[in-house]
């Protein structure tokens, strides 16, 4: 049931998107620049490695010695109103067509976070990566790494249908207020460094 509704709500999304879809990426080649969309590999379920595609946030912007600018510098007011709607995660549904991730599920990170994880933060990765999760409706990216691990690991022991639902209309109420688009004192989060263990 998972995986049809996956289907059915990515395929209507890409669809109903469509001329969204079609402004941003007018909007962010002029302000942004190009590649509009931006690549990155993920690890998704069992740590299999796939392409995320989201649409850019931040600009090429370099110092005069050609070195990036710092995140916060190169994302800029446009970038931030990508991301504080997450209309930069917008071609992710393309993701979840494909079966690569699901509408609902820990969050997709960066490939070098996976020797860091320990036994209980790596079951992450039992299931499809999402979307949206049960740590985006629950603080975003205003939580510690821990504390969104163990939501994400929270939601692999419970998940059902009838949550993955209560978690879309959250992620719409979350959208729409902006909440916890970033850490303190970070355009986003900090990168994970380990758990310290006790």
């Amino acid at each position: 049931m998972k995986r049809a509704f996956d289907i059915l709500a990515s395929a209507s999304g890409l669809i109903l998107l469509g001329p969204l879809y079609l402004v941003l990426w007018i909007l962010i080649r002029q302000k942004l620049g190009s590649p509009v969309l931006f690549r990155q590999k993920r690890p998704g379920k069992d740590g299999e490695i796939f392409e995320l595609i989201k649409f850019r946030s931040m600009s090429d912007a370099c110092d005069e010695e050609g070195n990036p600018l710092p995140d916060e510098e190169r994302l800029g007011s446009f970038g931030k109103l990508l991301r504080s709607m997450s209309l930069d995660e917008a071609p992710e549904l393309w993701n979840v067509l494909r079966g690569d991730m699901s509408l609902v599920g820990p969050r997709p990170l960066l490939i070098e976070y996976l020797p860091l994880y320990n036994e209980t933060q790596v079951r992450r990765h039992d299931i499809r990566p999402g979307l949206t999760g049960w740590a985006q409706v629950n603080g975003r990216n205003a939580t510690s790494w821990e504390e969104r691990f163990e939501m994400d690991v929270w939601y692999v022991d419970n998940r059902s249908f009838w949550l993955d639902l209560k978690i879309i209309c959250l992620t719409i109420a979350t959208v729409m207020k902006r909440d916890g688009v970033e850490a303190e004192g970070h355009v986003t989060m900090p990168k994970f460094e380990r758990t310290k263990e006790n």
